[in-house]
């Protein structure tokens, strides 16, 4: 398993590299320059020695120039080594012990003339390194060959000691670069240390603590921001659960306790037959509850995580709602309630999901209507959208409740849902965004409640 990859050592490598590779550069550079200036400057008074002699020549004629030259003694250092040879090209005269470092033969073809310096030629003995150069020179009708040799020694220890020093401040450099970058990296690195310190902190219980946005770097804001909104999802999700877990316990408590009730009292003495009928009725009525109940929460489950299958199709929509409002009829009649429908066209859906949400807000409907009132179920076709709009002029719903009535078992009031389990809305939600589409809800208290379906116009949306 390889190991993860650590920022911090990538930004002090990444760094390091970086300056080193400036300095490198740089070092060169002036490392480049200095070396040659130096050796343009020795040619430049190699230049002007030569000059020097040769004008002594022409001048003082070769036994002033050979006076000169023999003059010196051994043990003097000397910097210029100088051999003149007559016509014949024998020794005329030459620096003293010239003859043992520097033969006639290892100096470079004589050049015309003193104006100009070229034909150099490096020579390095043991512990020496040489430039040489020859010149011909005219005394009166004779031609003279002047031997020249630089000793370059010192020059060219310096550049060895220069290009040391090169070594050790480019190391130095790095050295430096690789510290200089672990501190920065650190200081960099702080605020995003304190923040897994102050996220390492928060646990079930301190959901509700956010890191904030203020104080942090401005790269690590949008972290701060993002670990606060997903706090705050997972605390309305704790919530949210919490409550669920809540509300589901009540709902199933009901009828097992009017079950088990039941059963004790008809246990407590011999009864007639009618009476156990009565009872065996109550406790079916009960598993049939449960049995809402429990399939309502596996469909709502099923949908959420995109497991419910769809077989979408064309049909007629003014249909399927007659037929809907034909199956509710006769509860209608009972409570005096009229029910209208109007509008056409044809949508594309699961006509049996279809079915069980309109089912589902007229039973609501009929339910929190009161006699003599009215219900419509208009059916609207636009350019986007196919609308199911399911209107009553019942007690109607505050709005403090709105917001919530899609919730599961959330209930406005307890009058109005004591026969149900606050799943109506929440199942209706459900079908319409497993089709693609939604579900609005208006109302008024005392005026009625408006609920609007929206099913898109061309097939789209999760298809299973």
């Amino acid at each position: 398993m390889n190991k993860p990859r650590s920022i911090a050592l990538q930004l002090i490598l990444l760094f390091t590299l970086a300056a080193a590779l400036l300095l490198a550069c740089g070092l060169g550079v002036f490392y480049s320059i200095v070396v040659r200036h130096a050796f343009a400057e020795d040619n430049a008074v190699l230049a002007d020695k030569m000059f020097a002699v040769s004008a002594a020549l022409r001048e003082n004629g070769p036994s002033a120039l050979a006076a000169e030259l023999t003059a010196r003694h051994v043990w003097e250092h000397t910097t210029y080594w100088i051999r003149m040879l007559d016509p014949q090209g024998r020794t005329y005269a030459q620096t003293p012990g010239m003859d043992r470092l520097l033969p006639p033969e290892i100096f470079p073809p004589p050049q015309k003339s003193a104006a100009t310096i070229g034909g150099l030629k490096d020579y390095r003995t043991e512990s020496k390194l040489f430039t040489l150069v020859a010149l011909n020179e005219e005394f009166g009708s004779q031609s003279y060959t002047i031997q020249l040799a630089q000793d370059r020694s010192s020059d060219e220890q310096v550049e060895k000691d220069f290009a040391l020093l090169f070594i050790t401040v480019l190391l130095g450099g790095v050295v430096a670069s690789t510290l200089i970058a672990i501190i920065v990296t650190r200081r960099g690195l702080r605020p995003l240390r304190e923040m897994t310190e102050s996220l390492g902190r928060i646990g079930p219980d301190q959901l509700k603590e956010r890191i904030g946005s203020t104080g942090w770097p401005r790269e690590l804001q949008p972290l701060a921001i993002a670990f606060d909104q997903m706090l705050k999802r997972l605390d309305d999700s704790f919530t949210w659960h919490s409550q669920f877990s809540a509300d589901l316990a009540h709902e199933l408590r009901t009828p097992i306790a009017n079950m088990l009730g039941e059963a004790q009292v008809a246990l407590t003495r011999d009864r007639t037959a009618p009476e156990y009928r009565e009872i065996i009725e109550s406790t079916v009525a009960e598993c049939e509850r449960l049995s809402r109940i429990v399939d309502n929460l596996l469909f709502v489950a099923r949908v959420d995580s995109a497991r419910e299958p769809i077989a979408r199709k064309w049909f007629d929509a003014r249909a399927a709602v007659e037929k809907i409002a034909a199956f509710y009829q006769m509860v209608a009649d009972d409570h005096n309630v009229t029910i209208n429908c109007s509008g056409d066209g044809q949508i594309y859906a699961d006509p049996d999901l279809f079915e069980r949400a309109v089912g589902n807000l007229l039973d609501n409907a009929l339910r929190f209507t009161a006699e003599h009132g009215a219900i419509r179920v208009a059916v609207l076709k636009s350019d986007t959208d196919f609308e199911v709009t399911v209107s009553d002029n019942g007690w109607g719903i505050a709005a403090e409740h709105l917001p919530r009535v899609f919730d599961r078992f959330y209930r406005a009031e307890s009058s109005r849902s004591s026969d149900g389990a606050g799943l109506g809305l929440a199942l209706v939600k459900s079908i319409a965004e497993l089709h693609g589409g939604s579900a609005t809800i208006q109302s008024e208290l005392n005026h009625g409640t408006t609920v609007v379906l929206r099913f898109p116009v061309a097939p789209s949306g999760n298809q299973f």
